[in-house]
């Protein structure tokens, strides 16, 4: 089985509509897919309408958290999308996406770059409106080659010179939400350095005390030594280790299936999860 747990669509900051994602997923000889967009669960309706035959749809999002002031991001899969305290910090931090985006297009101006808020909601059309965008703004205009080149000091990482903060999830709190609905909690790329500060050891540790069930170990931010480390950081702490192409489409270079998580996590993870089941083949609901 080919499985990977970290993709988005359109309905945040990917470029694959929910339906062509999985579509593609298909293509790419995918088995298992997870859509896990940013705080939302705006696309699993369209992706499961669409669901090739021998494809399973794991459901989930990517919830946007910051501790001791560093952002960090946790995988939540197979939680009930209905329940209405998740829902309810999940919108506060959807609510708060587009005041933070206008004012990094202000800073961004104010440092002469000629990017306005109609090209980044061009951008971001029906998705969630967030930083990828206005990096992808500022790549439109030349100012860097990259997405990724714009979470930098320069630009928009974390305390950069067009940094703006907006409402996240403590994490600690985002493990116990999860959890209460049902689902399964992964710290998404813990030690991915080039996008900025990344959270201590001992605070991974204290999330594993706290509930959390794994670490994305492989991924395209992570060197071979990095993956060693944190996958022997899984080992002491009992966390499952993950793989995911953390894809964006074409927003970054990466494939689908590019990195991947063994069939025995994968099996635990869905074990774990009480909250909606993984939808295989051609539509269904995915609920419990």
């Amino acid at each position: 089985m080919r499985i990977d747990l970290h993709t988005h669509s359109t309905a945040s900051d990917g470029t694959d509509t929910p339906a062509e994602l999985v579509a593609n997923a298909a293509a790419a000889g995918l088995d298992v897919v997870a859509l896990t967009d940013h705080d939302t669960v705006g696309g699993h309706e369209q992706a499961i309408d669409a669901l090739p035959e021998g494809l399973t749809l794991v459901t989930g999002a990517e919830l946007s958290c910051r501790v001791d002031g560093v952002s960090m991001h946790m995988l939540a899969y197979l939680f009930d999308p209905a329940d209405p305290d998740l829902e309810r910090e999940r919108e506060l931090v959807r609510d708060d996406r587009v005041p933070r985006a206008r004012e990094m297009v202000r800073k961004l101006r104010a440092l002469d770059i000629p990017i306005t808020w109609e090209q980044v909601a061009r951008i971001a059309g029906d998705g969630s409106v967030g930083r990828p965008h206005v990096a992808a703004a500022l790549v439109e205009l030349g100012v860097v080659p990259t997405v990724s080149d714009a979470f930098t000091p320069d630009w928009l990482g974390d305390g950069g010179r067009a940094f703006a903060a907006k409402h996240e999830f403590d994490p600690f709190e985002a493990v116990r939400l999860v959890k209460a609905a049902g689902g399964v909690t992964v710290f998404a790329h813990p030690a991915a350095s080039k996008r900025g500060a990344t959270v201590p050891e001992t605070t991974i540790a204290a999330l594993a005390a706290a509930g959390l069930d794994g670490i994305e170990v492989d991924h395209m931010d992570h060197d071979e030594p990095t993956r060693a480390r944190l996958r022997g950081l899984a080992r002491e702490l009992g966390l499952l280790p993950t793989g995911s192409s953390d894809y964006h489409g074409s927003r970054k270079t990466v494939g689908l299936g590019e990195y991947t998580t063994d069939p025995e996590i994968y099996g635990e993870i869905t074990r774990r999860a009480t909250g909606a089941f993984p939808v295989p083949g051609a539509g269904g609901t995915g609920r419990r």
